[in-house]
């Protein structure tokens, strides 16, 4: 078969009215025809013709041959090669597809307005859900850079003092030697303090940086990532290993290697090893030094003391199990080690090993039951973020199928050329996708400007995850499912118009088709409204706490930590000059922060005490001048003085501790607690030093110089709090010149205690107004699409007298109706959620109605302006203009 088929021209020449034509090059028409595709070859050749006729009338026949053959080589591409006689399905998939992509982009141009509702808003909800995925997946991989993470637990205890099971996490040192020797499902265990900050010397410089004492086992057991140095080092007593941006602060570029530090001008430590700053998603990322634990022991007499003291519980202990063994089977076997020795306590501990995969997440305990803890948060912000997307969705869906009558007539004649509904169905997703395309670009963009502000808010280093494959695999996935999702409403509803009604112009979308609609603009309102609401609450029960009396003054009260025994050995001396100043109104001692409660005892018994119970009371050791520093409210009695001798053996109650001892007439009761009688002097007002959301615990103060640790200072109300702090680090630095002057303000202390909830209530109350933003762009599209559907009707109106309230009225009703609706629904459901939420705490605020009707009001405030622009845009509009196309 011959498959070169015949040109219109015959040889190089025709004839034409007796004259002969120049024609293209042979050989050049039929190598066209040769590899040219068949459904290509008519067009092309036409084309070629034509261009071949005019560069002859204006350049000549040489010119004219010259260009056809250079125009033939040309098409000489992928794209028109000759698969078979018919067109090859994935060339025709090709163009179909591109050919779906092109109309869609041109749609897209042609409507900037609903283009850039559906883009933006879509890109809001997808910026939104990413910033919540970052946030999650952050959360959710806490920990999880240690090597060991499936096989690190932190030793806890339940310890029964009245009612219900407390939760600790200090233990007895004895232990640790216990686990390791008795008990083979133990790896490794290792001792360590409290996360300390200590003075860190090193020639002129001076620092305070947080940091451990541990037992040299920690070093595996967490992973440490050394950079320079030797990573055993901490079996020498005079070593110390620091972190990499604390060897920076320290020696600059200098080598670290073998440099002497000075611990809190006390102990001078070698450096042995540099390592990797922990990861800020782990539970040792203030650690910037971990010095041995030999040192801590051999530095602090109370440390010696408690060495075999298994009723000290002060310190922790981390432990690392066995390849298969399980948390739960070896916690079991653990328990009841302090019970069955001799003598066990009387609040009878029971230990437990809590895995390092919990210590984050699932931090809470009841009445010795696990209750959760931040997954919490990590389920709900889940789900307001699939939330926040599926409202971007909606609006996409509504605004589409409001648009159906516009579109109906293109369905109606595609339909009548040959177009079938699975062709218009994926012509409709293209579009879906076009803008989830844009929109996933934006998003990141949005993502990328909003991360340091997220970051700020949320207390997080988290990034885009750009060189992790799972991140653009999911959003890629997440970008597909949105489209689909998006898209699926249109592509089904716009590709059902029958081509007959449409083109006939009977086609009329129906009474009830504005009713998918309605139901998703009052889902979406539903859950902005519910969001309102929750955020409200949150914000409510935060200010709430806060603004609880704390028992005390902390206006211009601050804290000094003394890192030297120093300062308390000449306290007078400093007291005195501090005074002089003309700075400072009071100063007073004590053992532990005032925002914090260093520790209790069930030691303790008084006049008509129940044998039944043991009561722990937490014992606060103070000096003389704490109570006029501090300004508690003495509610019964007097305070402590220097005057009276017999101070030295005064405690002094507050309210939860009397209403305890149950005294009525308390002054000059007689209370004994290890072993040494006391006389209550006086009653204090409770004061908040432990969770301000929670009941102040029974509590005895009483005069004390051991262990005292902390200066706190009352600045003159009568000069600028800059001057007072001047003038009083002037003379911190005379007596204690070794160490730098780190003061902190009470008050901030405090403010530390509303932390978590803080950011929780910030980053709802950032996802509720994007939220809100969506809910309203969408809802201005619709008004905006409304408004343009009536345009006749509102000129008729106008015509016939209607004023431009009434036209306003009329264009508002309906999504004031939808947003009421939505508030039906979805106040419960914020009531029956926020109910459960607050019951976490003991110390409440109610959930009041007017929170619901501010809500309400704020909802209905925000459609009406939403809505207005193009109500009165409409309104004012020109009837002559609406109407002339009639």
């Amino acid at each position: 078969m011959n498959i070169f088929k015949k040109s219109p021209f015959r040889g190089d020449r025709r004839t034409v009215r007796g004259m002969q034509q120049p024609t293209p090059p042979r050989w050049a028409d039929q190598l066209l025809e040769w590899f040219c595709a068949p459904y290509l070859l008519e067009e092309v050749q036409g084309d070629l013709y034509e261009r071949f006729e005019k560069n002859l009338r204006l350049f000549g026949e040489k010119t004219a041959r010259r260009e056809y053959i250079k125009s033939v080589f040309g098409f000489i591409r992928p794209f028109a090669f000759k698969r078979n006689k018919e067109l090859s399905p994935p060339l025709y998939i090709q163009i179909m597809i591109s050919n779906y992509f092109k109309i869609a982009f041109r749609n897209l141009l042609k409507y900037k307005g609903y283009s850039f509702i559906n883009i933006f808003g879509l890109a809001a909800g997808m910026a939104v859900t990413m910033l919540i995925g970052l946030w999650v997946h952050d959360e959710l991989s806490y920990n999880k850079h240690f090597s060991n993470y499936d096989r690190l637990g932190h030793l806890f205890q339940f310890v029964k003092f009245d009612v219900e099971k407390a939760t600790y996490d200090v233990m007895p040192i004895p232990l640790a030697a216990e686990l390791r020797n008795k008990y083979p499902d133990f790896e490794a265990v290792s001792l360590s303090s409290n996360t300390h900050s200590l003075i860190l010397a090193s020639g002129e410089k001076k620092l305070v940086k947080t940091g451990n004492y541990v037992e040299p086992s920690f070093v595996d057991m967490v992973s440490v990532k050394m950079i320079t140095g030797n990573r055993n080092g901490l079996k020498d007593v005079n070593a110390i290993l620091i972190s990499e941006s604390l060897a920076e602060d320290l020696f600059g570029l200098e080598n670290p290697l073998d440099k002497v530090i000075k611990i809190d001008n006390k102990e001078s430590v070698k450096v042995v090893g540099v390592y990797e700053n922990f990861p800020y998603n782990t539970s040792f990322k203030e650690v910037l030094f971990l010095a041995p634990w030999s040192l801590y022991e051999a530095s602090r007499e109370n440390v010696r003391r408690d060495k075999d003291e298994w009723d000290s519980n002060s310190y922790q202990i981390y432990a690392q199990l066995k390849p298969g063994a399980d948390f739960d089977k070896v916690s079991a076997k653990i328990k009841d080690i302090r019970v069955n020795r001799a003598d066990p306590p009387a609040y009878r501990p029971e230990f437990f090993v809590h895995p390092m995969s919990k210590w984050h997440l699932y931090s809470n305990f009841k009445d010795g039951v696990n209750t959760g803890g931040l997954i919490e948060f990590v389920w709900l912000f889940g789900i307001i973020g699939a939330f926040v997307l599926l409202l971007a969705c909606i609006n996409f869906m509504n605004l589409s199928t409001a648009r159906s009558e516009k579109r109906a007539k293109e369905v109606g004649i595609r339909k009548a050329v040959g177009s079938v509904r699975g062709q218009l169905i994926m012509q409709f997703f293209s579009e879906s996708f076009l803008v989830v395309l844009f929109a996933f670009v934006l998003s990141i963009s949005i993502v990328l400007l909003a991360l340091p502000v997220f970051n700020q808010v949320a207390d997080k280093q988290v990034g885009i995850l750009w060189t992790n494959p799972f991140f653009w695999l999911t959003g890629l996935g997440f970008s597909l499912i949105t489209g689909l999702v998006a898209g699926s409403y249109p592509a089904f509803y716009l590709s059902s118009f029958q081509a007959v009604k449409v083109l006939k112009g009977t086609f009329r979308a129906g009474r009830f088709a504005s009713v998918p609609r309605k139901v998703l603009v009052v889902l979406q309102f539903t859950v902005s409204v519910t969001l309102i609401i929750g955020t409200v609450v949150v914000f409510r029960q935060i200010q709430y706490a806060k603004n609880r009396a704390v028992g005390y003054d902390r206006n211009k009260l601050i804290e000094v930590n003394m890192n030297t025994p120093e300062l308390y050995k000449h306290f007078k001396v400093l007291k005195s000059d501090l005074q002089q100043t003309g700075a400072v109104y009071e100063i007073g001692v004590s053992a532990g922060s005032i925002t914090t409660q260093s520790g209790g005892t069930t030691n303790i018994s008084w006049k008509g005490k129940s044998q039944q119970g043991k009561p722990l009371l937490m014992a606060n050791l103070v000096s003389h001048e704490y109570g006029k520093t501090i300004g508690w409210q003495i509610l019964q009695g007097r305070d402590f003085s220097r005057t009276f001798s017999t101070d030295s053996a005064a405690m002094i109650l507050n309210e939860s501790a009397l209403k305890l001892m149950g005294f009525k007439e308390p002054l000059n009761e007689i209370v004994t607690t290890n072993g040494r009688a006391y006389k209550v002097i006086g009653v204090i007002k409770d004061m908040i030093k432990e969770n301000p959301f929670s009941p102040v615990a029974p509590s005895f103060f009483i005069v004390d110089s051991r262990s005292v640790n902390v200066i706190l200072v009352k600045l003159s109300p009568d000069m600028p709090t800059s001057e007072s702090l001047s003038k009083v680090e002037a003379v911190f630095r005379k007596h204690n010149p070794e160490s730098p002057f780190v003061y902190s303000f009470v008050d901030e202390l405090y403010g530390k205690k509303f932390g978590d909830e803080e950011r929780i209530g910030k980053l709802a109350l950032f996802f509720t107004i994007l939220a809100a933003l969506i809910s309203c762009l969408g809802l201005f599209g619709l008004a905006s699409f409304v408004a343009e559907q009536r345009t006749k009707e509102i000129g008729v109106r106008k015509v016939l007298g209607a004023s431009v309230a009434h036209l306003w009225a009329l264009l508002s009703k309906d999504f004031v109706m939808l947003v009421c609706i939505a508030l039906l629904i979805g106040s419960p459901i914020a009531y029956y959620f926020m109910n459960q939420w607050v019951m976490r705490y003991n110390y409440r605020a109610d959930i009041s109605w007017w929170i619901f009707v501010g809500a309400g009001a704020g909802a209905l405030l925000i459609t009406l302006l939403t809505v207005s622009f193009q109500a009165i845009k409409a309104a004012l509009m020109n009837p002559v203009k609406s109407l002339r196309s009639e």
